[in-house]
């Protein structure tokens, strides 16, 4: 019998509901993409099917598990995301339409993202018309826009409520994961979502304290703001640098011994490295029209000479003061009544320093860094699996909090020694579940028998993963190579990225050609450090008043201060990441 092209009328719109009923639930469709879901005590698969508008079928389609051993709490479930029929509106070729066009002066504190929204244009929309804007704006500028359109006006700015634009593919989910407002509480506060659902650039109202981790922008929040593109107000500032050079200790008159003592690792080599990542800082500033004086300071890492320091005077006009890098000595500093309304920022330590009014913690604390990671697996881990706890005498509190969250987990206590026994390890591995390894020591011989003996049990008949909710230093060590934690994909928090393949080559190039060498660690940290003291100094006139831009980010490191105690500032910003062959990738969810 072949193929029926004539439709009765009377089956016409039982076929055109079968159509869009189809088109609705994503049938024959491949999902453009996947989202997790935690499953909650008590939650339904009807449920979670409704909430992101999917099948049950389509839901088990994905999760054969399901089938086998059904819907269990904290299951982690994929949640395919269909492509929607309407297409998003193209302004690519907008700009080219029109022949003429009005033009705009540039305000202090306006910002390319800000100029772009008000206009109606994209990034790059402002960027073609204006080559001149591409390495940032400036005061006074006159730049080409495109005429301006009716926009949705934000809605009265009321004290109980923040405003937040759903961007392109934004989902319920991923708005909870971003601001911490569930669908529940988006539903109750805008009613127009039970009638249109979640639209591309709607405005949302939002309980003023949910607002995530973005910043607050003429009563919107927005994503981090990125400070190389926004205007300065600014432009002349002065910075002091105390590094423990130690070059009282350094033979001049013996190259021999000068050299040697240069090329082990020490406080002279950390200190010039850093150093180096401060000039190249100072240098990018200068590009964008910022005057720093610099001041430095061989600390000579005693307090003896920072009291000689302090007694001259010479600190307390300064705009920030970067330094010591020696917990006891910067805490020395900034003890100082002198010096109390500077702000003063300790570089390098994750050891936390005294926190005072103007002290500036800018490296991550190790308490967040865990946090954070706990978060992450409680994400990822679940009865399914089989979760393998190996914790020494010293980890003894972390081996508790992981019990806690995972009371179904396996504890490993190494020998005496730090070791582990190859047929403990063997016996505790299984081939039919994914094998979860969260190893917690700061012990490099820990370390190094614990994952010699977990790789060897990593076989294609063997899934083995290893974490660690803290990368301590004894993980740089030199026998431990990319390739070792590639093939378990080793996961951890940090809050720093190494230099890696999305650093900017043309950033390498230039400190090359000024250094004749690579930035390393200290040199990056420094570099994106003091660059983003200085500019947000510039931006907020002062360092203090900078907390509403929310996070930043440079070449390897991030910076989301918050206030602390004593009118003090701690960095909370972090990567998770994890290792991948011979990269090592950030892990976004």
């Amino acid at each position: 019998m072949g193929i029926v092209f004539a439709i009765k009328s009377s089956m016409k719109k039982n076929l055109l509901f079968f159509l869009l009923l189809g088109a609705y639930l994503g049938f024959g469709q491949t999902p453009m993409r996947f989202e997790s879901h935690r499953v909650k005590k008590g939650e339904t698969l009807s449920e979670i099917s409704t909430l992101y508008k999917i099948s049950e079928e389509q839901l088990l389609e994905y999760n054969p598990l399901l089938e086998r051993i059904g819907i269990k709490r904290k299951m982690s479930l994929r949640i395919p995301i269909f492509p929607k029929s309407s297409k998003p509106q193209d302004f690519s070729s907008t700009a080219t339409k029109t022949s003429s066009y009005p033009t705009h002066q540039v305000l202090p504190k306006e910002t390319k993202w800000r100029l772009a929204y008000e206009y109606g244009m994209t990034l790059r929309e402002l960027d073609s018309l204006n080559p001149q804007i591409v390495e940032g704006l400036k005061i006074g500028q006159e730049i080409r826009v495109k005429k301006q359109e009716i926009r949705e006006v934000l809605p009265e700015k009321d004290s109980l409520f923040n405003y937040y634009k759903v961007l392109p593919a934004e989902g319920y989910y991923r708005i909870e994961k971003k601001l911490g407002v569930s669908q529940s509480v988006l539903d109750s506060l805008n009613p127009s979502l039970n009638e249109t659902g979640l639209q591309v650039g709607m405005i949302l109202r939002i309980p003023d304290s949910l607002s995530g981790r973005l910043k607050i922008e003429n009563d919107l929040l927005v994503e981090r703001i990125n400070l190389l593109d926004s205007t300065l107000p600014k432009t002349k500032m002065k910075l002091a640098v105390l590094l423990p050079f130690k070059a009282n200790e350094i033979e001049f008159d013996s190259i021999e011994d000068t050299k040697r003592t240069l090329e082990a690792r020490n406080l002279h080599t950390i200190s010039i490295d850093f150093y180096t990542g401060v000039l190249f800082a100072l240098e990018r500033a200068t590009q964008k029209g910022i005057e720093v004086e610099l001041t430095t300071f061989d600390t000579e890492n005693q307090l003896s000479k920072l009291g000689e320091i302090v007694e001259s005077k010479a600190l307390e006009d300064q705009d920030f003061i970067v330094g010591p890098l020696i917990p006891y000595n910067f805490d020395y500093v900034s003890s100082q009544p002198s010096l109390k309304k500077i702000p003063k920022i300790a570089p390098l330590s994750t050891r936390s320093v005294a926190f005072r009014k103007n002290v500036v913690q800018s490296v991550t604390e190790e308490k967040d860094l865990r946090d954070k990671m706990y978060e992450y697996l409680e994400k990822q881990l679940d009865t399914t699996q089989n979760v393998v706890i190996v914790a020494d005498s010293t980890n003894r509190k972390i081996e508790k909090e992981l019990l806690k969250r995972f009371p179904w987990a396996i504890k490993i206590r190494p020998e005496k020694a730090d070791y582990i026994i190859q047929e403990l390890a063997d016996s505790l591995l299984i081939d039919s579940l994914p094998n979860k390894i969260i190893l917690e020591t700061q012990s490099f011989p820990l370390i190094a028998s614990a994952l010699s003996q977990i790789s060897a049990q990593n076989t294609k008949d063997r899934d083995v993963q290893v974490f660690t909710t803290y990368r301590s230093n004894a993980y740089d060590n030199e026998n431990l190579t990319r390739k070792t934690l590639g093939a378990i994909q080793f996961s951890y928090p940090t809050g720093f990225k190494p230099l890696d393949k999305p650093l900017d080559d043309t950033f390498v190039a230039g400190y090359i050609t000024s250094f004749g060498k690579p930035p390393n660690k200290e040199a990056l940290r420094a570099y994106d450090l003091v660059l983003d003291a200085v500019l947000r100094t510039a931006y907020a006139e002062e360092l203090q008043q900078s907390l509403e831009l929310g996070e930043t980010e440079y070449q390897s490191n991030r910076f989301y201060y918050r206030e602390n105690e004593n009118e003090s500032l701690l960095n909370q910003a972090f990567f998770i990441l994890q290792h991948q062959g011979y990269e090592i990738i950030e892990i976004k969810e």
